[in-house]
């Protein structure tokens, strides 16, 4: 195993342009095949990759960062349904993480991109997380070459993964560490790949998510993390917001203390598989010819606006880290500040691998990686479900555009949030009189977009 055990540092209203699917590029410095990994993290926020230097130097340093990347749904089995298929939820049919019609039983994988891949020659690999409730009888998805999947929900020790077929079993040694295990069989993967298949592999960790467990080796860092309190957390007033928003009491404050820490801590492991991935991607002479892209499938609250977690419309939820290196496209790094998706992935695998997607939503992000972007989305959709359980979210679509952010719930409660002014979401301004015309637009582009609605939702 090759882990590094590297030093850690502490932690407008938009043109409203429907996202298209952008024909595939020709990039004449590029091989006719190249190599596509994507690592993908689990419930990580945007703005914690100073906890991952290795992440940060080896695929931010050589390539492009998105500063405004988002998730369709805030949710991680919707989320990676996106992704695996560059559709929104309302077309996947996946809402929800659980339940009898939802998460893997609700998705169909009959079309992904490790199916487009797999035809155009791809060797395949997923290894880490799938999809929410995969039980041990799930099998192999079409498409997949190796499989390594955890099953249900995953986690750090004791527990279970469909191996190439088998089910084992795993312990609380250190060598059965999840992430650990799954770098290695990452890194054995690209070696085992004979030299002339080009290879697609989706490396998925466990981590950040919670119970947060940390390996034993990183168990002391971050000791004197400063208490997280932005001017959002526990907001004070929140007679504006949904009645789902109720206050923290004092242990759920010590406990979101906690577990932040413990999430940074968990990344220290993933930082150090990002490492070795790009090492043996080197020795191995793929380097070069390599898209890497670092993202996760969902972000989660640290006590703003009284919430811990994910599924709600506020911007801790629904922006993830977004890393793009390719070398023949990337060799001068930049930050891009388009408003990228999670359902952009698929479609840029299948552009740069020259593949079809058919009926995807998202776009290839390939113009935005050779330094164009003209006509790019100006906002996108966001979706949730409600699901029976305490403190449930209410069933709302949301429309973010560059400036505003516009949610229509279940029920009559609505929010409006100008992001320039307001970026900690603090006051509602869905009443206010100077946003009315903008409301209006809001409105019929969300009826737009939002179609078919989630089950319960109605638009006018």
């Amino acid at each position: 195993m090759l882990l590094k055990k590297a030093a850690v540092v502490a932690a407008g209203l938009g043109v409203l342009v429907a996202a298209t699917p952008v024909p595939r590029h020709d990039v004449a410095a590029a091989p006719a095949s190249p190599n596509i990994v994507l690592i993908l993290s689990d419930d990580q926020r945007w703005d914690t990759m100073s906890a991952m230097p290795e992440t940060s130097g080896l695929i931010g340093a050589h390539g492009v960062t998105f500063s405004n990347a988002f998730v369709v749904n805030p949710l991680c089995c919707p989320s990676r349904a996106s992704i695996l298929t560059g559709l929104h939820s309302h077309s996947t049919g996946v809402y929800l993480n659980g339940g009898p019609n939802e998460g893997f039983n609700a998705f169909d994988p009959s079309s992904t991109i490790a199916t487009w891949l797999d035809g155009e020659g791809y060797r395949t690999a997923l290894i880490g997380k799938y999809l929410n409730l995969y039980p041990a009888n799930g099998g192999i998805p079409p498409g997949w070459d190796r499989w390594v999947a955890l099953l249900g929900t995953g986690g750090y020790y004791d527990y279970k993964a469909n191996v190439n077929g088998t089910i084992q079993s795993f312990g609380s040694d250190p060598s059965d560490y999840s992430t650990d295990m799954l770098a290695e069989e990452a890194v054995d993967f690209i070696r085992s790949t004979p030299a002339d298949d080009p290879l697609f592999l989706e490396f998925a960790p466990f981590a950040p998510h919670g119970v947060a467990t940390p390996a034993d080796r990183h168990e002391r860092r971050f000791r004197h993390l400063a208490p997280w309190r932005p001017r959002n957390f526990n907001e004070e007033d929140t007679t504006d917001k949904p009645r789902y928003i109720r206050a923290l009491n004092p242990a759920a404050v010590n406990h979101v203390d906690r577990f932040r820490r413990r999430q940074l801590q968990t990344l220290l492991a993933v930082d150090e598989a990002v490492g070795d991935i790009v090492e043996t991607l080197e020795d191995e002479g793929r380097l070069d010819d390599t898209m890497i892209v670092y993202a996760s499938d969902n972000g989660h609250l640290w006590g703003e606006h009284k919430w811990i977690g994910k599924l709600v419309p506020y911007e801790e939820s629904i922006r993830v880290p977004m890393m793009v290196r390719y070398d023949p496209l990337t060799s001068n790094p930049r930050t891009a500040r388009q408003l990228v998706l999670n359902i952009d992935l698929a479609p840029t695998f299948a552009d740069l691998a020259g593949a079809e997607a058919p009926a995807v939503e998202g776009a290839s992000l390939m113009p935005l990686l050779e330094g164009g972007g003209a006509g790019w989305r100006g906002d996108f959709l966001i979706e949730h479900l409600w699901e029976d359980q305490p403190r449930a979210v209410p069933t709302y679509c949301a429309l973010r555009t560059r400036r505003f952010i516009y949610v229509k719930y279940a029920g009559a409660k609505e929010e409006l949030y100008n992001l320039k002014n307001d970026p900690f979401q603090l006051r509602n301004g869905i009443n206010e009189p100077k946003y009315q015309d903008e409301l209006a637009h809001f409105k019929a582009r969300l009826a737009e977009l939002c179609s078919p609605p989630p089950p319960g939702l109605s638009l006018p």
